[in-house]
Formats: C-alpha cells, structure tokens, sequence
C-alpha cells in the first residue's frame, strides 16, 4: 500500500536557524528510495519555499495552510479569501495601526510601506520586507494574509469575522485564512486525489498550524522541539530538529532502515 508522509518546514525540516540538517536530506532520500511519498505541508506561500523543494526534489505540497495544494506540479485545490471581506479587515486594521501583508502563489505585498512588526517578523523567516501595494488584493486570489498584531490584541478580528480563521506564527503576527481552510484540509484533498487511505499518512510538525494536521492523518508526529500543545496531539514525539530528529522519527516508525 502506498504511504505518503507530509512534513512542516519551520521548526520541522528547517532548524531555528532556517538551515536544513544533513540528516533530513539524508532521510527524505532515504524515503523516497524506499517507495514513500513525499510532500510539504506548510503555511508558506509557494514561492517561500521553491529552493527547498528543488533541494529535496520534492514537487506535491499543501501551502497557505492548506489553501492552495499541488500534486506533482499540478495545482489541485485553491482556496482564496473571500475579497471583500478582506478589504474590511484591511481597513479596520489600519483604523487600529495594524498592517497587513497580502499573498498570493506568487509574490507578497504589504498594505503599509514600513513597519516594525512587519520587519521583525519575517525577519524570523528569512524574508525582507515586502513592496508596498495596498490594493494587491483588488485584482488578484490572495489564499493568506498576514495580520500584524499582538495577542491581546486580534480578539476584536476573531469576533467581527467569522469568514476568517487566524492561526498566530509570531508574538507580532496572525496568519489570516479562510474559515474552515487548515492543513488538514489540503492534505484530505491531496489524498484523496492519489488515492491514499488515511491510515497510511503521516505529518510531521511543530507549531499551532499543525495541530489539526496531525490529528487529521493516520499517524501524527510532534517534533522534539514542538509547542507543548502540539506535542499532546501527536500520536508520538520525535526528537529535536536539530537532533536529527527527522532521521531518529522516520525510523521508529519504520519508514526507512
């Protein structure tokens, strides 16, 4: 029977320092080899993480937390926010100081032309700044956006928009999804596109944005260095991603030798 395993990327296949072990380029080999699928399943807007799927050779993945989904580079499943409601938020959130960033398979654009939340945060992921265009959203699917706020302060979203789903990534940002739209989602598509029983998936994963996901799949794996909610989820808990982790998973489950 055909197994397919789907993996995070921040905190999962990537370390803290957005490096890639040389075990987990070892293991993801190891699996292919072995007749396993392979596929990402991350938050990340597609063109975030083109140089890893290159890397790793790796052409199926579920993207905008499940938003926009691709089998062997065919684009399966999209999902985009609802867009007009997504300029109410817009609008409310600069009514509050709040800039947004908008995303689409191709590219990022923020609704401000500066801000420190904005810096900070993709900062953690490698990423600069984006250009400045507020009305990137008129023309174009945007499957994620990027709400800059702190916790205390996304109560009043979460309450006057139902249509949305807000997944916090940062102590300064929000993920802004369509209701409904998760990680499980997209891999639930994806399978049943192939054809593969549930019982025979498999996701790693490490923040919030999994939780669904390894509830969802047949065997889900907290890594080592996952949030503690995470981790009472998952149906086993690996070690660390910085400690081969991936590698010492994998085999446990006797996936690869």
């Amino acid at each position: 029977m055909k197994k397919i395993v789907f993996f995070d990327i921040d905190g999962t296949l990537l370390d803290e320092n957005k490096e890639l072990p040389a075990s987990t380029v070892q293991a993801i080999q190891k699996l292919k080899t072995s007749g396993v699928y392979v596929a990402i399943a991350t938050g990340r807007a597609p063109f975030m993480f083109e140089n890893l799927r290159k890397k790793l050779g790796i052409d199926s993945f579920v993207s905008f937390n499940g938003q926009y989904v691709v089998f062997e580079d065919e684009v399966i499943y999209k999902n985009p926010l609802h867009r007009s409601k997504l300029h109410e938020l817009k609008e409310r959130a600069h009514e509050n100081g709040h800039p947004l960033v908008f995303m689409d398979a191709e590219r990022m654009r923020a609704s401000v032309e500066e801000h420190p939340y904005i810096h900070v945060s993709m900062e953690s992921l490698k990423f600069s700044h984006p250009p400045f265009d507020p009305l990137y959203y008129e023309q174009r699917d945007i499957y994620q956006a990027l709400l800059f706020c702190k916790p205390e302060e996304e109560h009043v979203y979460i309450t006057s928009y139902p249509e949305f789903h807000f997944v916090r990534w940062h102590n300064v940002s929000t993920d802004v999804l369509p209701f409904g739209g998760s990680k499980a989602e997209g891999i639930r598509r994806l399978i049943e596109r192939v054809g593969i029983d549930k019982e025979d998936v498999y996701a790693f994963g490490d923040g919030l944005n999994d939780i669904e996901m390894l509830q969802f799949v047949g065997t889900g794996v907290a890594m080592g260095n996952a949030n503690e909610k995470v981790k009472e989820v998952a149906n086993f808990v690996t070690k660390r991603v910085d400690e081969e982790g991936i590698l010492y998973g994998l085999k446990q489950l006797e996936l690869i030798k």
